[in-house]
């Protein structure tokens, strides 16, 4: 029967006993929380993040542009080639082929959504073996909504293509490339968000072998990230979000939501398998469970808000709404979940799975602690080996992360083979060297017409193609009234961005200083996709040190409060950095060596998209600590019972193993569906996150963990007397008396 003797303290078991003893108020404040949030994200919008708030060069074009009020329009290119080679090839100057200019150009006149449509024979766009041209026309309207006008222009373009079967009839630029790149992020997405609920729930059907059990945590992550949404869209009014936070932060809820349930469902169902009644259950799981969500909680969302410090307002929006939505399914895993366990009762083993019953008759403990048992155990024989042979297979795992290479991934590289624009990418690139994406010098002058300034950009012109930047046509557009001019420079290099950058810091060092430079009163920041590219990696790479220091510092300062322990926090940061190394190291093998980078299709990329680093290790951070806290919380609440240190250890890891294992099954899972996306940003993403919480816990949580524990001994509660003055946040303490457990239900600890 129950033992009401039991001693339990602290906010969540409040929270928790509230509750409990409040049930349908609990559960009816959650729903109207929920409906209120998206009632008041619905009625506000959400407002997205302004794409342009780089720093460097890119910033200074932006604002030169802004400032004079001119509208760049989102430039096109219809790319017509003769699909055959040699001397029998049809030329740009024959009578079929000027046929098909005629009427690639009266065709997309024809939708109304074009302007300045140039002919390749007025524009010097016919490539040099005169088997290719480009007809160049700039898009009508709001260039941050081109890509969503540009489909009647697509179908006129292939509408002409088919009239000229001999001739290869393809568009590429701006609005065209967005559209396809929307139109996959969006696709990859869905399908991801499609199959992880159900993949998640499959799991946690096994996991607990009850269909009420399992529906509960899936529950409360979905209505955790309803209710986040609204709420983004209201914080959007002051920090602007984009649909790449919302990815993230779908995929950061259900990781969480489910994973914070699950704790505290696992515990509350020990308990009572252990004989003790429902209520003193519920108020041991709050008190224990319900902790490690709140400290585990506060620590992700302080990982989170790292990616503040980055200054781009990508990652800011990212960091915003992570930690909103761990916010959010902490608050409803210590509320209202306890009320709805009260409510259901035993009704929560509702619709059992037939052939898992004999194991959760058994105690409700799952087989894997078994497993886990015997590997504890040969761990803390041999600690010390243990400790070599783990951390010394995470350190050579890790060690492919110090040739780390990123880069902003180009088209090719992001999608293979896998769409057509990629193939038309490249045919312009090798007609047209760096003609698909060059770059663009924003000249702004006190008078743009005076004698000097035109004489600069005349020699501007002239050495960005002597100096070996550039094979020209460097292409020149003058807005008198506004004295600003661009000048559109196709970059030697083209696709391949390691040369590209070599071509673009010719003319920013070398050429720009010489001539333009030289003009008093003159800007002319160079700016274009690899110049933003760059930028954007220099940023993020000057970001990294304040934002690695921030996160180790206060996950650092959160384990001290939480566990009054000095040795606990070290340990736990060494441990969380070797994860993070690990994966790195995975991401180099897989996608820069393209180590079995055919079984993810990732072959040829060379290089990590320049973000991920940065976001993996807040994410990884964040998440890591979800297990180490539930692990540590279980090890020091059995040494507070009295048990030696070695055995907390064991009976720590033990106990926690199914719970962590089904976590860590679910995480895993959920990120490998990234993996299996066409875009290789998504795949590394994938790969990366699924790779580290694998070996997170599993050899960092069942070898490293009770291993350097064991070998620390007592020194593991080590805190320096002058520390002892600082806020005690372990008044959460649980201390259940011994209860009698009929035969045949003992637990297997």
């Amino acid at each position: 029967m129950g033992n009401h003797n039991i001693r339990v303290r602290g906010i969540a078991a409040r929270a928790g006993g509230w509750s409990a003893g409040h049930r349908w108020a609990a559960v009816g404040i959650w729903v109207l929380f929920v409906v209120v949030s998206m009632a008041l994200g619905s009625a506000v919008g959400r407002t997205d993040v302004d794409q342009d708030d780089l720093k460097g060069e890119t910033n200074q074009a932006t604002r030169i542009v802004e400032d004079a009020g001119i509208k760049e329009p989102v430039g096109e290119s219809v790319l017509i080639q003769a699909r055959q080679t040699g001397t029998s090839a049809p030329k740009a100057t024959d009578t079929g082929f000027r046929q098909a200019v005629d009427d690639v150009m009266k065709a997309v006149r024809a939708t109304g959504e074009v302007t300045a449509v140039t002919s390749p024979y007025k524009s010097d766009s016919v490539s040099g073996d005169g088997r290719s041209a480009l007809v160049r026309f700039d898009m009508r309207g709001d260039d941050e909504t081109a890509g969503e006008r540009v489909e009647p222009v697509l179908k006129a373009v292939d509408e002409a293509a088919d009239r000229h079967k001999e001739l290869r009839i393809e568009e590429i630029g701006g609005a065209s490339m967005q559209k396809t790149f929307d139109d996959a992020f969006g696709n990859d997405f869905q399908q991801a968000e499609y199959s992880a609920v159900p993949v998640a729930f499959g799991i946690l059907l096994i996991a607990f072998g009850a269909l009420v059990a399992a529906l509960l945590p899936v529950a409360l992550a979905l209505t955790a990230i309803m209710a986040t949404m609204g709420l983004m869209a209201v914080v959007s009014q002051f920090q602007p979000m984009s649909e790449t936070a919302n990815s993230v932060m779908l995929l950061v809820g259900l990781a969480v939501g489910v994973d914070y349930c699950l704790f505290y469902l696992r515990r509350e169902r020990e308990e009572r398998a252990k004989g003790h009644d429902a209520h003193t259950a519920l108020s041991i799981a709050a008190a224990t469970s319900g902790r490690a969500v709140i400290v585990s909680g506060i620590t992700v969302c302080v990982a989170m808000a790292g990616m503040l410090f980055t200054g781009i307002g990508e990652f800011e929006a990212m960091g915003v709404a992570s930690l909103m939505v761990v916010a959010v399914a902490m608050v409803g895993s210590v509320t209202v979940l306890p009320a709805l366990l009260s409510l259901l009762g035993e009704r929560v083993e509702k619709g059992r799975v037939p052939f898992l019953r004999r194991r959760e008759r058994a105690g409700g403990v799952p087989s894997e602690s078994r497993m886990w048992r015997a590997v504890v155990g040969r761990v803390l024989k041999r600690p010390a080996v243990s400790v070599a042979i783990a951390a010394g297979v995470l350190a050579a795992i890790a060690l492919p992360a110090i040739g780390m290479k990123t880069q902003q991934l180009t088209l090719d590289q992001e999608f293979g083979d896998s769409l057509p624009i990629v193939a038309t990418y490249e045919r312009v690139n090798e007609a047209f060297p760096g003609g698909s994406e060059p770059a663009e010098v924003v000249v702004s002058a006190d008078d743009i017409d005076a004698a000097p300034v035109r004489a600069a950009i005349a020699d501007f012109r002239e050495q960005a193609v002597s100096s070996g930047a550039s094979k020209g046509p460097v292409d020149v557009t003058v807005h008198e009234r506004q004295n600003v001019a661009f000048l559109s420079v196709p970059l030697i290099g083209g696709s391949d961005q390691g040369k590209a950058e070599k071509s673009l810091d010719i003319l920013r060092d070398k050429v720009r200083p010489a001539t333009l430079g030289a003009v008093d009163g003159v800007e002319a920041p160079v700016t274009g996709q690899v110049a933003g590219s760059k930028d954007f990696n220099d940023q993020l790479t000057s970001s990294v040190p304040p934002v690695f220091a921030f996160v180790v510092a206060f996950a650092f300062l959160l384990m001290l409060l939480s566990f009054r322990s000095l040795t606990i926090a070290i340990t736990s940061i060494v441990l969380n950095l070797l994860s993070v190394g690990a994966a790195y190291g995975i991401l180099v093998m897989v996608f820069q060596h393209g180590w079995g980078a055919s079984l993810v299709g990732a072959e040829g990329v060379g290089a990590i998209v320049a973000w991920l680093p940065l976001f993996l290790f807040v994410i990884l951070f964040g998440l890591s600590m979800d297990y180490h806290v539930f692990v540590v919380s279980r090890i020091r609440e059995a040494r507070l019972q009295g048990r030696t240190t070695k055995d907390a250890i064991s009976h720590g890891v033990v106990t926690t193993a199914g719970v962590v294992t089904s976590a860590a099954v679910i995480m895993v899972a959920v990120f490998a569906i990234f993996g299996t996306l066409s875009m290789q940003s998504m795949k590394q993403m994938g790969v990366g996150l699924a790779a580290a919480v694998l070996i997170d816990a599993t050899v960092i949580r069942g070898v490293l963990l009770p291993a350097v524990m064991a070998l620390l001994g007592e020194r593991n509660w080590y805190l320096p007397r002058w520390l002892r003055r600082m806020p005690d946040l372990t008044d959460d303490e649980v201390t259940p008396q011994p209860v009698p457990v009929a035969e045949g239900e003992r637990v297997r600890a």
